[in-house]
């Protein structure tokens, strides 16, 4: 019986949280004529038969240097990935603490900060596209979060009971934040 309230009231929790939560909405279509669809469609996570990849999308307005002008973009693409991920996980602590009854301890929240820093090196830039009207420079990186997966599965400082959690909820998590980010 206590089994059952329990479960209810998590199953009533989490659907709770789930209608509360609101996400920023992004204009996701800038409608520069001629872009690749990745810049009309900025920053996005995306769940394909590749797997569960983020999508950061940054740009750089013309400069002086056009090697900088690159490096600015990449780097705001990657600030991109960041910002998705650090959502992804603290949305990811927040309802496994929920679903404990607990608090998270702050050791387990720099576990999870320094392996979503981690999983950052995987992010690597797929491509570029020059505005020839504004001299702006695109980038669009990509994260696999496989990449995250494993620097958590290596993270000596999470509990057995997080990463079972982890790994049964990762794919809600990430299809609920891509939801919400519509």
């Amino acid at each position: 019986m206590k089994a059952a309230i329990n479960i209810s009231l998590l199953l009533l929790v989490t659907a709770l949280m789930a209608a509360c939560s609101s996400g920023t909405r992004i204009e996701s279509d800038l409608q520069i004529k001629g872009a690749p669809d990745w810049v009309n469609e900025g920053t996005q996570a995306v769940k394909n038969k590749d797997g569960r990849l983020i999508h950061g999308t940054g740009e750089a307005p013309a400069m002086g240097d056009e090697s900088l002008q690159k490096a600015t973009a990449d780097n705001r693409a990657r600030a991109e990935i960041s910002r998705v991920l650090s959502t992804v996980m603290n949305d990811t602590l927040s309802d496994y603490t929920s679903s404990t009854g607990g608090e998270a301890d702050s050791s387990v929240e720099r576990a999870i900060h320094s392996s979503t820093q981690q999983a950052l090196s995987g992010a690597r830039i797929l491509g570029h596209w020059k505005d020839k009207k504004t001299g702006i420079i695109y980038s669009l990186a990509e994260l696999d979060t496989r990449y995250l997966d494993k620097a958590l599965a290596t993270s000596n400082k999470l509990s057995d009971n997080f990463m079972k959690y982890y790994d049964k909820h990762a794919d809600t998590n990430f299809d609920r934040f891509m939801e919400s980010s519509r």
